[in-house]
């Protein structure tokens, strides 16, 4: 035995951890690896017991309930597989039972808190074969791939009860925050029975005086038909973000969609559309203006990108140069599709010539990109969820993104636990044994 248990002074247990040291450094780092899970194991397994009952009775809500006596049960921790007796409880002999440790403990499933937090992050952050191998490489411990998942969707499936329940600080930020960006964007997973559908990405940016951004909250959705439930999750970030920060000015920052501006005018001071957007559109306008000659189509794009963005009224004067264009006789002689993309512009921005006045967004120190919201496409979703041959279910996806928001959004995954380790687990209250 690698390690023993010596003595225990109050709180405080002294433990012996022998280790044989090999000719072979990574052998010997193995052999201590293996010797504190050990110890590890035995720390835990004291750990545990201080937070079972003596056995008496209990009264639970206006009912009694009284201990069967103390029975088995393995658990799973950072450090390997324990067995520990506990007292389990039930009321009039029948129904569901209760666990005071397990409550106590902050035990998900069959797992130490810490444990279910170690898989939550990993499974948020990797596939599961790739957290599997982690914990086997990283901890030396071997665990199935079914259990990572099940474990991982309880500690998704706790966010989502709490989630009208436990609202999560904003950091104590250095500068003041004067401006708030609203931005949100779709991009696409691949449902296992649905092909694929259109997940969704939410950013609330925080920028000071200057136009440096200090925080962002990230939020996700998988594909939802109305996208209601999502809406639904934004809305209160945004009303809560409102109260703290009342003074802050509002923007609202996307692409062209109608329906986004729809969700986010109510909430919102200013417009803005995002700047890769308008400009790409310019494009179109050089190849009609300028089919053959390279040279004149870059000086002209260069000029009209460098005025949209500085010149006051650009968007304006771009949308009647456009409609000029489109008169001409010479453009009706273009190919079709050349013709086609010309009226797509000129359609897109008198839609939202209203929205590109981007010399008075940058003198307010407003952000003009989306990149923050086109970027937590590729993170949030993305780099997750559409790995080579990933297909999946609306439950397991939508846990998982919930995590992930959570993760990334900074500070809120700690506060996360700190919530469980104060107010419980809530699925553990009356649990089935």
């Amino acid at each position: 035995m690698a390690a023993k248990i010596i003595r225990k002074e109050g709180k405080k247990l002294i433990i012996e951890i022998t280790v044989d040291l090999e000719d072979s450094m990574l052998d010997s780092e193995e052999a201590i690896q293996e010797a504190i899970n050990e110890a590890g194991n035995l720390a835990t397994e004291e750990a545990l017991k201080q937070f079972d009952s003596q056995g008496e009775a209990l009264e639970i809500e206006g009912k009694p309930w009284r201990s069967k006596g103390q029975e088995e049960k393995y658990y799973q921790t950072p450090y390997g597989e324990i067995r520990c007796g506990r007292h389990v409880y039930h009321h009039n002999g029948r129904g569901k039972t209760f666990c005071p440790l397990e409550q106590s403990a902050r035990i998900i499933g069959s797992s130490t808190p810490r444990f279910a937090k170690q898989v939550g992050i990993k499974m948020a952050c990797k596939s599961t074969l790739d957290a599997q191998q982690d914990f086997l490489e990283c901890q030396g411990r071997k665990i199935s791939t079914s259990f990572l998942q099940n474990l991982s969707q309880k500690v998704a499936d706790i966010a989502g009860q709490q989630e009208t329940q436990w609202h999560y600080d904003l950091p104590n930020f250095q500068k003041p925050i004067a401006t708030i960006a609203l931005s949100l964007d779709g991009t696409c997973m691949h449902l296992s029975k649905e092909g694929w559908r259109e997940a969704m990405a939410g950013t609330l940016s925080f920028y000071d005086a200057k136009g440096d951004r200090q925080h962002t909250i990230y939020l996700g959705a998988t594909p939802e038909y109305g996208k209601a439930d999502f809406l639904r999750r934004f809305t209160a970030e945004i009303e809560r973000v409102k109260a703290h920060f009342p003074d802050a000015k509002r923007v609202g920052l996307a692409d062209g969609a109608e329906s986004n501006w729809q969700f986010l005018t109510p909430y919102i001071q200013t417009q803005i559309l995002d700047f890769y957007h308008a400009s790409s559109y310019l494009g179109a306008v050089a190849n009609a203006k300028y089919p053959k000659d390279k040279a004149a189509h870059k000086a002209w794009l260069d000029d009209r990108c460098h005025q949209l963005k500085n010149k006051v009224g650009a968007a304006e004067a771009l949308y009647n140069e456009m409609v000029a264009l489109q008169a001409r006789k010479c453009t009706q002689k273009l190919p079709q599709h050349l013709r086609d993309r010309l009226g797509a512009a000129i359609t897109y921005y008198k839609n939202h010539r209203h929205q590109m006045e981007y010399p008075s967004y940058t003198a307010q120190c407003f952000p003009i990109g989306s990149g923050v919201t086109e970027a937590a496409c590729k993170t949030l979703i993305k780099q997750r969820f559409c790995l080579a041959g990933m297909r999946w279910k609306q439950p397991g996806a939508t846990g998982i993104l919930n995590l992930r928001a959570l993760v990334l959004t900074a500070q809120r995954w700690t506060q996360f636990w700190q919530k469980i380790n104060l107010f419980g687990v809530p699925s553990v209250t009356a649990a089935s044994n």
